[in-house]
């Protein structure tokens, strides 16, 4: 069997030189071993403890009240404690998918539950096809090879796909095709054999579309990720400067951008009557993450959903009026207590990249931090020596690591929000161990 598949993969490292596309018998495989999984694990099979919020969680809530015809509202009441409301607690993307799932198969049915999971299985071996791509284009073809078989086969990649109610798969797959948009549309290519034409103006012109469509969506499914945005923007812009109506494609990019997120705007402002930026629970995740009694992670006993007199006072006030209030109780902590706050944001570096402790048992939770953390520490390295090798488009990379684990280093953290950044850990890794070369003994003196 083993031998099958190294022989498989070594036939997919024959494809024609220069061709960054990635095989597709990679995605069917990734697919289908997580589809398999999924099904004859009955992971699908999602508790009905407290009222079925462990399905999707607060994107359930919402998705149930959506499909019952109550509105984009009730993140957190189960159903006997009656409606609190309009939220835009999470960006609409994902709960907009479950509710539509919801209408067709049911409201927290199990068949509900495996046409979710099949999709995140789509999107995470569609994933694989762009793990590739990247690694071909900045690396090498041993370097695809490797890292589009390490995503679609290593069980920690395909754990929120076959697990998970919410918008990680969805969202890792989004960042992964930008990512291959952007190195397109800068022609990044290291293996390329000969050189090509620059794209003509009609199809950089749907490039930059397509871009500003693509971080639209994921602006809808996870706003953290726009910490990128301008970057990347940049990055491509100062690559494909010398082309022609460069800054004017740039623009309309911009444009489809706001065009994605005006409805969703226009929306929370006849609700709230007042601006909510994408999503409105930050003052209350900022108190959870940094107010008294906080250790470095998320306090959830402390959380609307947890709490009988938080949830009270939410549906009392108002989601706006109470995130304000929450928001406004930590500011104050965190001036009064900084050392406090220092050392709640050391932590939670340490917890991001390292690993969010659990109550698993000692003989799960070992083998689980040890995975967690040597792809973490072998994908900076591998970072650290694509800068140094300057590697294309490593630069860019590097942004990505900087900037995007900010919000999660200052509010809280969860294992589950460094998924998007582990398609770029496994290509790095990959790259670092590939760079290993054998220390050649000395010469002896004579």
């Amino acid at each position: 069997m083993l031998q099958r598949l190294w022989t498989w993969m070594k036939a997919e490292d024959a494809r024609a030189e220069g061709d960054p596309r990635a095989p597709w018998r990679l995605f069917w495989v990734a697919f289908l071993i997580r589809v398999l999984y999924m099904t004859l694990a009955h992971t699908y099979h999602i508790r009905p403890f407290a009222d079925h919020f462990q399905f999707g969680w607060e994107a359930g809530r919402i998705a149930r009240s959506l499909a019952t015809g109550h509105g984009y509202a009730n993140p957190f009441a189960p159903s006997f404690l009656g409606p609190t409301g309009p939220t835009a607690w999470v960006p609409p993307a994902y709960p907009l998918l479950m509710a539509g799932v919801f209408k067709i198969f049911g409201v927290y049915t199990n068949l509900s539950a495996w046409v979710l999971l099949f999709l995140n299985c789509l999107l995470s071996g569609l994933t694989a096809m762009g793990v590739w791509e990247i690694a071909y284009r900045c690396y090498s073809r041993a370097n695809a090879v490797w890292s589009g078989w390490l995503w679609a086969l290593y069980p920690a990649a395909m754990q929120y796909a076959v697990r998970w109610l919410w918008e990680m798969t969805l969202t890792t797959f989004l960042f992964t095709v930008v990512l291959v948009l952007a190195l397109r549309m800068r022609g990044i290519n290291r293996n390329a054999t000969r050189s090509k034409a620059p794209p003509g103006t009609k199809s950089q012109t749907g490039a930059w579309l397509l871009f500003g469509l693509l971080w639209g969506i994921i602006a809808l499914s996870t706003s953290t990720l726009l910490l990128f945005l301008p970057v990347c923007g940049l990055w491509i812009l100062i690559g494909t400067g010398h082309r022609p109506h460069a800054l004017r494609n740039a623009v309309l990019a911009a444009i489809v951008f706001i065009v994605c997120l005006t409805p969703w705007e226009i929306r929370n402002y006849r609700v709230f009557h007042a601006f909510v930026p994408i999503r409105g629970n930050l003052g209350v995740e900022t108190y959870l993450g940094n107010g008294p009694g906080s250790r470095g992670w998320v306090m959830v006993y402390d959380h609307p959903n947890m709490a009988t007199d938080q949830f009270q006072l939410y549906k009392q006030m108002g989601e706006l009026r109470y995130a304000k209030m929450r928001g406004d109780l930590a500011k104050a902590y965190m001036r009064a207590h900084p050392g406090h706050f220092l050392a709640n944001t050391l932590k939670r570096i340490y917890f991001f990249w390292v690993g969010v402790p659990s109550d698993a048992p000692p003989a799960v939770e070992f083998p689980r931090m040890l995975s967690y953390s040597f792809i973490s520490l072998a994908g900076l390295l591998g970072l650290a020596l694509s800068l140094r090798n300057r590697v294309p488009a490593s630069g860019l990379i590097a942004w990505i690591f900087l900037l995007l684990p900010l919000p999660y280093y200052t509010v809280f953290v969860q294992a589950r929000f460094r998924h998007p950044f582990e398609p770029l850990l496994t290509i790095l890794a990959v790259y670092l161990f590939q760079s290993a070369t054998p220390r050649h003994p000395r010469t002896a003196a004579i």
